[in-house]
């Protein structure tokens, strides 16, 4: 029985190799569960990597390092961009793996060393370049920064080194553990093969042969080929992406900072701005208006300074100047003279006329700004409102961006090498390589019938299997030797037999997102039509009369099935556990509400014009946000939260409370809407509760449809 199993894996490598890589990706993932579980400062995400290197070599092992880390990402999509750290470890254990010469010590020594300076040089290099990934050992990298011994980034590498030492030396430990349980007999390398053909000689002396004669070996040519292509065509594609992403963003901050400027000039009275500069904030109405421009540069998160000046001849003079917490506010009536870059426009500055958003680098900083008048009641220019963003902070964005698109590159790079390796190997390099060296014999063999049959029989044994032109050379050797020799007649038995090709390894990636909620019932349709009832009976009331148009409350009644699209992402045990969930587990499940944006957000860029879909994203990112500030994801409140969240908001809850769960029953009727009542104001908008209120005849013929109330 055990021969049997044994000859079953022998033959049967490819499937063996799937099950090494299988097993490596679930040894990563459970691992790095159950220390985040046990809130371990360690990762041990890195285990199956090591695994599938020892037991499976090259592409078993980068296949594991790059599945894992996309697998992942799809919870936490910042551990998409340290994929290329796992793919990078994944390839230096199995290139440490196949050097025989290291002994078993020296061998478990090196792959913690690299694994370690792997991940703790790029895992602190990667966060410093780009914006918004976070450091995981920033407490330790402080510390150190704090000695005054290293700068910033020398810091963020020594703790990263620091914090990795002891995860990569108990994943090591723990990889080459679970190799040692498995039988002597079985713990053979079960790589992927292509190879179709029996090889005439050891598999190791094919791959490691060279001549003498060659200078450049035809796998290198190759790889330098496919290596060369693909990074011109990423080079490309990353500099012109980061060439559109910079137009784009200084279009869209332009386009932000005149819209900032266009509301700050709305405020302030054109008719009084030489009362203000005459009598300060003595004036009549000068610091209620300073005000309104504090809070218009507070909401504007992406300005950096908010003023309004007087242009005259010599400079600038201001009238206000919103204080920053870096920057104080100028004196009212302080003259500054021009920056150098707006000359080609002071003529235009001081006719009143619109100037187009400019950017400027000088004393002040880099800065994009755009200039709005504001006119007295003559219709005349009586000063600029100003509007100043910081171009530093947006190539802080182009730069993550870049870095984004580079550790993302490199991880599908390196996996398409890997690949590519691979596919060369076993499809050109020892195809080629065997037929050279079976012919050599052959040409070099005595006039004895006897070698010659031998020669013969050496090239039959190959039977090469790779559907291209190499098959097609091998073929005609074949041909030509049969001539040489009567004892070729089998060679037609093999040309037959040539026919019968094995079938490739087809890896099939189905996306198969379904209803995974096991409770929630007639849910999408119940709150779509709550949604309904709450948008027309705003509009039959006046309220919110400029945002609630036809198209509006059609696109949120049509969007309001999509507000949990998010729970995709939650996994079955919390979201359908029958009980009340840890606090851990409603922090899982809130993240329904960021997923549910992305997903909608993609979907935006993906179908250009569907604008019903941007209410389907403020519905899955908002609709647990609270009217007083206190709910999730961004702690919105008031009326800053969309509109169409707000009623999904009332709708969800209701629905929630009337319906039946695995962990409760259905609330009574009057139950459901005391707590609607209770939570007006605080929890929902009043206006969207007072006519859902107003509403109750139409909400019960909902109940009754879905619910079977009577």
């Amino acid at each position: 029985m055990k021969n049997r199993i044994l000859d079953l894996f022998q033959k049967k490598q490819n499937l063996i190799a799937l099950c090494v890589c299988a097993a490596g990706i679930i040894l990563n993932l459970l691992f790095g569960t159950m220390v985040s579980a046990l809130g371990l400062p360690i990762y041990l995400d890195t285990v199956g990597t090591v695994f599938a290197a020892v037991m499976g070599g090259f592409l078993p092992a980068v296949i594991v390092g790059f599945l894992t880390n996309i697998i992942l990402s799809i919870s936490t999509p910042s551990l998409l961009y340290f994929g290329v750290i796992n793919v990078m470890i994944a390839v230096a254990a199995a290139y440490l793996v196949e050097q025989r010469k290291l002994k078993k010590l020296k061998l478990f020594i090196w792959l913690i060393v690299s694994q370690v300076l792997i991940a703790g040089i790029f895992g602190a290099l990667i966060p410093t370049f780009m914006y918004g990934i976070d450091l995981g050992s920033e407490f330790l990298s402080n510390d150190i920064y704090g000695t005054g011994l290293f700068s910033k980034i020398i810091s963020d590498i020594l703790s990263n080194l620091i914090m990795n030492l002891l995860d990569k030396a108990l994943a090591v430990t723990i990889a080459f553990l679970i190799y040692r349980l498995i039988p002597a007999k079985y713990r053979r390398r079960y790589n992927f093969t292509g190879w179709m053909q029996a090889p005439a000689g050891d598999i190791e002396d094919i791959y490691k042969g060279s001549t003498k004669v060659r200078r450049m070996s035809l796998r290198l040519k190759l790889m330098l080929v496919f290596m060369l292509s693909l990074t011109i065509v990423a080079v490309a594609g990353i500099a012109i992406s980061a060439r559109v992403y910079r137009k784009t963003i200084i279009n869209e901050h332009a386009e932000l900072a005149k819209g900032t400027a266009r509301l700050a000039a709305s405020v302030v009275d054109g008719d009084r701005i030489n009362d203000y500069l005459e009598d300060g904030e003595a004036a009549e109405g000068y610091n209620e208006t300073k005000k309104m421009l504090g809070n218009i540069l507070y909401t504007s998160s992406e300005v950096a300074y908010l003023y309004v000046c007087k242009m005259e001849e010599d400079g600038y003079r201001i009238v206000f100047d919103v204080e920053t917490e870096d920057v104080p506010a100028e004196e009212i009536g302080t003259l500054i003279q021009y920056e150098a870059g707006y000359e080609p426009y002071i003529p235009r500055l001081l006719e009143g006329k619109d100037v187009e958003p400019l950017i400027t680098k000088d004393d002040y900083g880099y800065l994009l700004t755009a200039f709005v008048p504001v006119y007295d009641s003559f219709g005349k220019c009586s000063c600029y409102a100003i509007a100043d963003v910081d171009i530093v902070k947006l190539i802080a964005y182009e730069r993550s961006f870049l870095v984004e698109m580079i550790t993302v590159f490199l991880s599908f790079f390196i996996l398409l090498c890997a690949f590519v390796i691979w596919l060369t190997n076993y499809h050109i390099i020892f195809p080629v390589k065997t037929i050279t060296d079976t012919v050599d014999g052959f040409s070099f063999a005595e006039d004895s019938q006897t070698k010659l049959d031998d020669e013969v029989r050496t090239i039959r044994s190959i039977d090469l299997h790779t559907g291209d032109e190499l098959e097609r050379l091998y073929k005609s050797i074949c041909r030509m030797t049969k001539n040489q020799a009567e004892q070729m007649r089998s060679i037609r038995r093999l040309s037959d037999s040539t026919a019968k090709m094995q079938d490739g390894l087809i890896i099939t990636m189905a996306d198969m997102v379904e209803n995974r909620d096991s409770d929630t019932g007639a849910h999408i349709q119940k709150t779509a039509a709550y949604v309904k009832i709450i948008a027309e009976g705003l509009r039959k009331k006046g309220y919110y009369a400029e945002k609630l148009t036809p198209k509006f409350i059609s696109d949120a009644i049509r969007s309001a099935p999509l507000h949990d699209v998010g729970k995709i992402n939650i996994p079955d045990e919390v979201l359908n556990k029958p009980g009340k969930l840890t606090d851990e587990e409603y922090e899982i499940m809130k993240t329904h509400t960021t997923a549910g944006k992305r997903i909608m957000e993609h979907a935006i860029n993906t179908v250009e014009g569907d604008s019903y879909l941007k209410e389907a994203r403020n519905m899955a990112a908002y609709h647990h946000e609270r009217w007083d500030g206190k709910g999730y994801p961004e702690k919105l409140h008031g009326e800053v939260i969309p509109l169409s969240a707000r009623m999904m908001a009332v709708a969800d809850v209701f629905d929630a409370l009337t319906s039946p769960r695995i962990y409760k029953p259905a609330f009574p009727l009057e139950k459901a809407l005391a707590i609607i009542e209770e939570g007006k104001g605080t929890q929902f908008d009043p206006k969207c509760v007072e006519v859902f209120m107003e509403s109750l005849s139409e909400v019960k013929v909902i109940l009754r449809k879905y619910n079977n109330e009577q």
